[in-house]
């Protein structure tokens, strides 16, 4: 399937509103080994990514094909439809961030990232970069211009392990995980239909 098809929208389509009800749509089925069913995204960062997320589906719809992103601290997994991120504090230490949307909130933090290219966007913050640094990175975050920065590594891949300093707390989709001292992201391509 090309990506993005403009189709008519579904009458009998699951719309959520924001990527932390995507996730547990997607948590759900996956705990009970069925298919994926397709899903609409009715807001959130990969509903904006894709050019949509206003909360309204009209008679026109966009169906593609998202991948997910397979998540691992310890034995302990869970899928993520638009990002991840490994933080102690925003103010000092190291962040991660691990996209598979182009926004994290207000801010445009993989400006490259497609949903639907078989790799996750990484973005490492090193841990000595200062909070006036952090501070200047986020401002130029809100319009994707904080990269290429010293401090800041970027890797685009299909799949990327981590071992921390401390645990770091990791948030998925927007929604506090668990503390791990590792990381493992995973893709999996073309995993999920969704419509926008």
């Amino acid at each position: 399937m090309p990506w993005g098809v403009a189709v008519p929208s579904p009458t009998d389509l699951r719309i959520v509103a924001t990527d932390r009800d995507a996730r547990e749509f997607v948590v759900a089925q996956r705990e009970r080994k069925t298919t994926l069913q397709p899903l609409g995204l009715g807001g959130g960062d990969m509903a904006r990514t894709m050019g949509g997320g206003h909360g309204r589906f009209p008679g026109t719809v966009t169906k593609a094909q998202v991948d997910l992103l397979r998540v691992q601290t310890g034995n302990r997994v869970t899928w993520a439809v638009a990002h991840v991120v490994a933080r102690r504090t925003w103010h000092r230490g190291e962040v991660l961030f691990a996209m598979n949307a182009e926004f994290y909130g207000g801010y445009d933090v993989a400006p490259r990232s497609h949903p639907n290219d078989g790799k996750v966007d990484i973005v490492h913050v090193a841990a000595e970069m200062s909070w006036r640094a952090r501070r200047a990175a986020a401002k130029r975050a809100l319009t994707g211009t904080h990269l290429p920065h010293p401090q800041l590594s970027t890797r685009h891949v299909a799949d990327h392990s981590l071992q921390f300093t401390r645990p770091l707390v990791i948030w998925v989709d927007g929604v506090r995980w668990g503390t791990g001292p590792d990381l493992t992201i995973t893709v999996e391509p073309d995993a999920l239909v969704v419509y926008v």
